[in-house]
């Protein structure tokens, strides 16, 4: 199933100052964001550089800090590396979210909650544990349709949702995500060198689609940002696989060009263009 763009997720993006204040006044924020068919380059509602703002202030909270999501913690451990996966390949029917943070999760019903103000259902969840830590899995849907998401947008908020109650209820989770610069009580302690920490990758995967691998320094808007600046190529995005570890987010997408795996020749195109977007400096809000 593709990833789409529907008219509602155009609008999340087009009113800037009102998201701000929505953020500033902690007002949940519902939208019927869910599209289907390719998703297409979009010349209006984006900023020309990174779509940072208006997603991240489409973001709920929990509406207070409870015990709820509390797991066994120490100040004097050391914090284990948060990790957010948002699954399109493993379900036909729903989108599958996973998230570690060591043994330090709840039940983290909050979050449910919180997802739920995003006009979604949590269909079923499972917790298993690794060496790795306790791993909390649950199938999503849209509570409209109870279809799967496929809106870059709603995947987008669904991402930064999780990262932010994470923060709310594990402030000491704050020092390893790059949303801890901005609502985290700790910073983390060193910025990612986005230059070293970008690697991409382009392997056929068929001969019908290829796999894009995108490795880089985290930041809220990057899921969006990633699927306009491939589709602006004309390039569709199928689905794929959205990972959060720490500050860095890895990427796997299943790509194709009318139909088809791409060809040598445009992978070198989309390999450059993802690589010097991903690179640049922030466009400056004036300049729009």
């Amino acid at each position: 199933m593709a990833l789409a763009v529907s008219a509602g997720s155009l609008m999340v993006c087009c009113d800037l100052k009102s998201f701000e204040n929505r953020l500033v006044n902690h007002e949940l924020v519902q939208r019927g964001l869910f599209g289907s068919g390719v998703v297409r380059g979009r010349r209006r509602g984006f900023r020309k550089g990174r779509l940072t703002t208006s997603v991240a202030d489409n973001i709920p909270r929990a509406s207070s800090a409870t015990s709820v999501e509390d797991g066994s913690s120490s100040d004097t451990d050391t914090v284990p590396t948060p990790v957010v996966i948002i699954d399109q390949d493993s379900d036909p029917d729903a989108t599958v979210v996973e998230i570690t943070f060591g043994d330090r999760l709840g039940a983290l019903l909050d979050t449910m909650n919180a997802l739920k103000n995003l006009g979604l259902n949590v269909v079923k969840a499972n917790v298993f544990l690794d060496a790795s830590g306790k791993h909390n899995k649950f199938a999503i849907t849209k509570a409209d349709t109870g279809r799967k998401v496929v809106d870059p947008e709603l995947l987008e908020a669904i991402r930064l949702t999780i990262l932010n109650n994470l923060i709310q209820y594990h402030p000491e989770s704050s020092s390893q995500l790059a949303l801890g610069a901005a609502f985290g009580v700790e910073p983390p302690k060193q910025q990612v060198d986005v230059d070293i920490a970008t690697h991409i990758t382009i392997t056929d995967d068929g001969p019908d689609r290829s796999l894009l691998y995108v490795e880089t320094a985290d930041r809220p808007g990057l899921l969006v940002d990633l699927v306009k600046m491939v589709t602006d190529i004309s390039i569709q995005v199928e689905s794929g696989e959205f990972d959060t570890e720490g500050l860095l987010a890895k990427t796997k997408f299943h790509v194709s060009y009318r139909g088809k795996a791409i060809i040598k020749p445009l992978q070198m195109v989309l390999a450059n263009s993802l690589r010097y977007f991903l690179r640049r400096p922030t466009t400056e809000e004036a300049s729009f």
